[in-house]
């Protein structure tokens, strides 16, 4: 069964807040699942506090990002939003670092995929619909996120160096399916 997941793009002054996460120590967006009883905007905001401390306020609907592979497939939901309140902290157990990255220092690695959905929310598209499809030779046929995590302590690498691995051969098919348009003005 497909999930739903939001990402969340916090731009401020020309950078952009991305973290670390604990589990594979890549970069990625605020991201997280939307829970039972809560609107898909309800959840980027609670993801986001979560994760980074910040409250924010969402300014943009980038698009929607369908990611299909051998692991579990996901829909996310990707908003561009401004901080209003709080105090940048990571989520312990979830995040490792919370830190602000100029649009052209973006960090390695990120995740799989969000290259893209930053590109997207830093240049001003709006409406997209993006297929994403990763074909990972590495990986059994179909894995749960329970699995992989088995597989990565198993695996006697460090967590990134399992997930460089796992992507190492993986190819990436992106078919934007939606362009959306490009706003000339942002937060």
């Amino acid at each position: 069964m497909s999930g739903v997941a939001v990402n969340v793009a916090i731009i401020h002054d020309g950078k952009i807040l991305l973290t670390k996460r604990e589990d594979f120590e890549i970069w990625i967006l605020p991201s997280g699942g939307v829970e039972d009883g809560e609107s898909i905007a309800q959840a980027a905001i609670r993801e986001t506090k979560e994760e980074t401390g910040l409250d924010v306020e969402l300014t943009r609907l980038v698009g929607v990002y369908s990611r299909l592979s051998n692991m579990s497939p996901v829909h996310a939901i990707l908003f561009t939003a401004r901080p209003i309140g709080g105090e940048i902290k990571r989520q312990e157990g979830e995040t490792i670092a919370v830190e602000w990255f100029a649009f052209d220092e973006i960090p390695s690695p990120l995740s799989a995929g969000h290259k893209r959905r930053i590109e997207d929310a830093i240049s001003g598209v709006s409406g997209a619909a993006v297929l994403q499809e990763f074909h990972l030779p590495e990986m059994p046929q179909e894995v749960t996120r329970k699995e992989l995590i088995t597989l990565r302590d198993n695996s006697g690498l460090s967590r990134q160096d399992f997930y460089l691995r796992m992507f190492e051969h993986a190819e990436l098919i992106e078919t934007t399916e939606v362009p959306g348009i490009l706003k000339t003005h942002d937060q």
